[in-house]
């Protein structure tokens, strides 16, 4: 059984202040939290990265990336799978 391909998709912390706060303001939400914090937000990816460690997944960043190239980077993960798997058999 082939197992499923997971990816990290991860940002720059910064980057991804700057939505949530844009966010946050598109509901009109005023309370604090730690939800747009850039320090909050680094300890998220600092997990996520040793997650993905872990378990061995790959991690693209896709601070400054398209959607398009974000696609054609999995895909290209995908197939180098595919093409490693196919080696072995």
């Amino acid at each position: 059984m082939t197992r499923p391909l997971i990816v990290g998709l991860i940002a720059s912390a910064e980057r991804i202040a700057q939505i949530r706060r844009h966010r946050l303001l598109a509901m009109n939400e005023e309370d604090e939290t730690d939800y747009a914090d850039r320090d909050a937000i680094a300890a998220e990816l600092s997990h996520m990265r040793k997650l993905c460690t872990r378990h061995n997944w790959p991690i693209i960043d896709v601070t400054r990336r398209s959607i398009e190239e974000t696609a054609a980077a999995v895909i290209n993960l995908m197939r180098e799978r595919n093409e490693a798997r196919d080696a072995e058999a």
